[in-house]
């Protein structure tokens, strides 16, 4: 790579922190609101990371470079980078006087929408940190759609749209479309995140707490602004509303974005919806069984409990209604699988990924139909579409490496004191982006803050490469990578 693509990577994460600057205004006339100190934080930080990012840009400000893969691949880690760097320097300055590991650690959570937190008594803390916790969830979500449906299907390392599936035309051509499609998404993303507030304002949140819960719930983020999540308000109506709108922001943004510019509803029979909306209503009807026989809980709260619990993990948003690890070890074991699975490529949600699953389970069926006929034609396919080869090694590749990477953490954390159902919980939860794992540290009714900070710069690492598909990031650690 040469100067000219660096620049260019530093030039436009410059601009991006100019936003983030912006944003932090938003925190900063919320505790002005308020009458808490802490607005103070938030001026100085926008002025701090304000005239950093103003001086960066015109420093290095020039005609942008060819857009290639290289580019692509350094530019995602980078951004990622300084929007955890950059949303980290607010919990710091704060007067919950948060060290680097914590300040970092709520940040990278909130950026890429995991929802673990180390800040206990939320029901007290500063409203403008909340405000901002929940924002950086927002514009995290934002982020990780763009990625989803345009940068990463381009780098072939994850996300398989609609757009993609429909048209051949893609090679190089990552931003063909992106002004059309970008303002039909942010659109609905505003549009979903009004209606989310406005239902759960009418169903008894207070106008804050429905602001916040709808950021974290459309960018399936999971942070609450109190201690006992959703629990905290007592209500079934919540609980259901809570996990309609989960589902429907752990659904591809794809299809809703095709609808609304092109009025195609053919677009709902991509095959991962169907996958991810099978097993959720699967899983939820097993648990609430399980509950009603194991606790002897009305089947009508067993069942909102477990729609709403299963859809929290599926979803990878880590809300919580109740401490589903005291309904029994069936539940408890089906909470530690289904953390590892996720929602659909396209949207908010983290994890394996429905898709993924689907060309894993065609390429091992395919794969046995040629041990039985070795000389026919078999060929892997998503939906009508078939799968090229380089699709299918980077699904395995990114399996095989998504598995080593969740065994070598939890080794790691083992080493550092921990028990192995915190250890390998904990690191599959922010692999996966879900938030609350299980067990009684980290579980839903706990949470990081008695984590001690190696562990905690390890989880934020888990975080970042379970957000960015795990194989962009490793890709640009490898020497290959920085040769000319």
């Amino acid at each position: 790579m040469n100067a000219t693509i660096y620049r260019a990577v530093v030039n436009i994460a410059a601009i991006c922190g100019l936003y983030l600057a912006a944003a932090m205004l938003v925190p900063a006339l919320v505790d002005i609101y308020y009458g808490h100190r802490d607005w103070k934080v938030f001026m100085l930080s926008a002025a701090l990371v304000g005239g950093l990012s103003t001086l960066t840009a015109a420093a290095t400000h020039a005609g942008p470079p060819p857009f290639n893969k290289k580019m692509g691949f350094l530019l995602v880690n980078v951004l990622w980078l300084v929007f955890s760097l950059v949303g980290a320097l607010p919990f710091m300055l704060s007067s919950l006087e948060m060290d680097f590991a914590k300040a970092l650690f709520e940040s990278v959570s909130a950026i890429t929408t995991t929802g673990s937190t180390v800040i206990s008594g939320l029901d007290n803390a500063p409203p403008g940190i909340l405000m901002w916790r929940s924002l950086l969830h927002w514009l995290g979500g934002i982020g990780i759609v763009a990625l989803g449906l345009f940068v990463m299907p381009y780098l072939r390392v994850g996300g398989i749209s609609f757009f993609k599936m429909e048209s051949s035309d893609t090679n190089d051509k990552p931003f063909a479309r992106i002004a059309s499609f970008t303002r039909a998404f942010v659109l609905i993303y505003v549009l979903i995140t009004l209606a989310c507030t406005l239902v759960f304002a009418a169903l008894g949140m207070s106008r804050f707490d429905a602001v916040n819960h709808a950021m974290a719930t459309v960018a399936t983020g999971g942070f609450s602004t109190h201690d006992a999540s959703f629990g905290y308000f007592n209500s079934l109506p919540l609980l259901w509303a809570g996990t309609f709108f989960m589902t429907l922001c752990s659904l591809p943004f794809s299809i809703l974005i095709v609808f609304m510019v092109r009025g195609r509803l053919d677009a709902l029979r991509d095959p991962q919806i169907g996958v991810f909306l099978g097993y959720l209503v699967l899983f939820s009807l097993a648990i609430a069984v399980y509950h009603r026989i194991q606790n002897g809980v009305p089947f009508h709260e067993a069942l909102a409990h477990s729609f709403f619990t299963v859809s929290t993990i599926l979803s990878t948003t880590g809300y919580a209604s109740q401490d589903y690890t005291l309904w029994g070890p069936f539940v408890v074991t089906m909470a530690f699988f289904m953390t590892f699975m996720g929602g659909c490529s396209g949207s908010t949600a983290g994890g394996i990924k429905a898709y993924r699953f689907i060309i894993l389970f065609n390429s091992m069926r395919t794969g046995l139909y040629k041990l039985i006929y070795p000389n026919g034609i078999h060929i892997v396919r998503y939906g009508k579409m078939a799968v090229d080869s380089d699709l299918q090694r980077n699904v395995f590749l990114f399996f095989v490496t998504y598995l080593l990477l969740w065994a070598t953490g939890s080794v790691a954390m083992t080493a550092m004191g921990y028990d192995l159902m915190t250890s390998a919980s904990s690191v599959i939860t922010a692999l996966s982006n879900v938030g609350p794992g299980v067990g009684p540290i980290v579980g839903p009714a706990g949470n990081f803050s008695t984590i001690s900070d190696p562990a905690l710069y390890l989880l934020t690492i888990m975080m970042l490469l379970g957000r960015l598909e795990v194989l962009t990031v490793l890709v640009v650690l490898t020497p290959l990578f920085w040769k000319s």
